[in-house]
């Protein structure tokens, strides 16, 4: 089975305050191609720390994390953020879609900023709005578009580059209870269908939706099930 993301004895360490905070004390898990996976833990369990390694937005101080057969703990500025840009698709709570942009057009940026849009490209991303339910707002924009529309279309962009998972930062916690079924119903459509998903989430209830469960507390893995 291929590896989406190996860690091994992940740890990262702050200086704060002249005090040596270790966030991460030595965490290691593999995430196989396919699997749907949660991260959970309460506020200074290390959760954040380990979205920003995952999403490639930090370095850890020590260990390996291999995103397919790539170690990303060895790559400089530029490199992290080619992978940021090609590899890993982000799903926020916030939803971090321009305004002045149509459905179509907020699907294609990361395309945009790599140089890479084009006519096939544009064609591409109707094919993915169309995929997340939102073949007849092409042209709407985020303000024409409810909160779980705006969240169906993060999710569509976080498909354009093929990435090797979705990194969902709780993707649901602005959304209500209906909504939110529905995005995790999509994601599970998703998965379905082959796509790796990192979920981070502090509700139960989302996590349920998963097919495991990782726990961190203490910067240490917990508890790491199958639901």
């Amino acid at each position: 089975m291929n590896i989406a993301c190996r860690a091994t004895e992940l740890t990262k360490e702050y200086v704060l305050k002249g005090e040596t905070v270790r966030a991460l004390r030595g965490v290691s898990f593999d995430v196989p191609e396919g699997d749907y996976v949660a991260i959970m833990g309460p506020s200074g369990s290390g959760k954040s720390t380990l979205l920003n390694l995952l999403g490639c937005l930090d370095r850890p101080t020590l260990g390996n994390l291999f995103l397919g057969d790539k170690d990303v703990a060895k790559m400089n500025d530029d490199q992290l953020s080619n992978i940021r840009a090609t590899r890993i698709g982000f799903v926020f709570q916030s939803y971090n879609l321009i305004q002045q942009l149509t459905v179509v057009e907020n699907i294609e940026v990361p395309l945009y900023y790599q140089g890479r849009a084009s006519s096939a490209s544009r064609k591409r991303c109707k094919y993915l709005a169309e995929m997340v339910g939102l073949g007849d707002r092409l042209g709407h924009r985020p303000t024409q578009l409810s909160g779980g529309q705006q969240q169906r279309v993060a999710i569509a962009r976080s498909l354009v580059n093929d990435p090797y998972f979705i990194l969902a930062d709780e993707p649901t916690g602005n959304l209500d209870s209906n909504t939110t079924l529905e995005i995790l119903n999509l994601f599970a459509e998703l998965n379905k269908n082959g796509k790796t998903i990192i979920l981070v989430t502090h509700e139960d209830e989302v996590a349920r939706h998963t097919k495991r469960i990782v726990r961190l507390r203490d910067g240490l893995i917990q508890s790491d099930t199958r639901n």
